[in-house]
C-alpha cells in the first residue's frame, strides 16, 4: 500500500469555485505536492467565520481589509496576494435604467436609486457583497433605505444570484471570473467595467495555529507556497473560458 496524502481544508469563495479554476488547481496540487484540499465553498464572511473558529485550515478570499483585521487580531499566521481580476456591472440587454451611459461605477449606483430597477444582491456577506455596499457607501446612499420591491438581497452564492438576475431582468455585480463561466446569459450583458473602483484582489491566510493547535499548519504553508510559487501562478494564469483569462497571478 502506497502512503496516504496529506490533507487540508480550505474555505474557499463561491466565486472561485464557481468558476471553475478549482477544478483545475486542485488535481495539479496532488500530482505535484501529494496533497488532497478539501474545500469548503462559502462566502467571504462566512470563510472568516470558519477561519476564527479553527474549522479550516486556510481560507481563500477576497475582501482585503476584513482579511488584514482577521490577522491583526491574530486569527491569521500573515495574509498572501495570489490574483486579481475585477468586478462588472450586468444587466438586461435593453438596460432600462440606462446605466450603459455611464463610465464611473458611483455614477451608475447613483442612478440605480433615482430609478429604481430591479437590483439583485448576494446579500450573503462575501466578498462581491461587501464590495456592493462599499460602492452604495461611495455613492452616499444607505441600502437600509432602499424598498425591497426593487432592491433584493437573495441570500446565495454567484452562480445563484446570475440566475436570479436573469430571471428577473435585473442588476446585479458580479466578479469577472464567475460572469464569464455562467451559462444563462441570454438577455444580459456588461454594462459598467473598468472603472479602477472595481479592482478584486484575491488573498490566502493560513489559520493560526497558535489560537488552534488542530491547524494543520504544515500542509496549509505547502498549499500556501505552491498557490504563490511558479507552478501555482503559472496555472492561475493559463486558465481561460471562451478564450478569455479569467485571473491574473500577482503573488509578492
Amino acid at each position: 500500500l502506497g502512503a496516504v496524502a496529506a490533507e487540508m481544508r480550505l474555505a474557499f469563495t463561491t466565486s472561485f469555485h464557481n468558476s471553475g479554476l478549482s477544478d483545475i488547481l486542485l488535481p495539479q496540487i496532488k500530482k505535484d505536492i501529494d496533497l488532497d484540499v478539501q474545500l469548503v465553498v462559502v462566502g467571504t464572511g462566512q470563510a472568516l467565520k470558519l477561519g476564527r473558529a479553527g474549522d479550516v485550515d486556510a481560507i481563500l478570499v477576497h475582501s482585503k481589509k476584513a482579511e488584514e483585521a482577521f490577522v491583526a487580531e491574530g486569527y491569521g499566521t500573515h495574509r498572501r496576494e495570489i490574483m486579481y481580476n475585477d468586478f462588472v456591472l450586468i444587466g438586461p440587454s435593453d438596460d432600462p435604467a440606462k446605466i450603459a451611459t455611464v463610465k464611473y461605477i458611483w455614477d451608475a449606483m447613483t442612478l440605480f436609486a433615482l430609478t429604481k430597477p430591479a437590483f439583485v444582491s448576494r446579500g450573503d456577506d462575501s466578498g462581491t457583497h461587501r464590495k456592493e455596499l462599499s460602492l452604495w457607501v461611495m455613492a452616499g446612499l444607505d441600502v437600509k433605505k432602499f424598498d425591497p420591491a426593487w432592491y433584493r438581497a437573495v441570500g446565495s452564492g454567484m452562480g445563484a444570484t446570475l440566475n436570479a438576475a436573469a430571471g428577473m431582468e435585473a442588476y446585479v455585480l458580479s466578479d469577472r471570473a464567475t460572469c464569464i463561466a455562467f451559462g444563462n446569459k441570454e438577455g444580459m450583458k456588461i454594462l459598467v467595467e473598468g472603472d479602477p473602483r472595481l479592482f478584486n484582489q484575491y488573498g490566502v491566510i493560513l489559520v493560526n495555529p497558535e489560537q488552534h493547535p488542530d491547524v494543520k499548519a504544515a500542509e496549509g504553508q505547502s498549499f500556501i507556497d505552491w498557490l504563490t510559487g511558479s507552478e501555482g501562478q503559472a496555472a492561475i494564469a493559463g486558465y481561460q473560458l471562451d478564450g478569455q483569462q479569467l485571473f491574473f497571478p500577482n503573488a509578492e
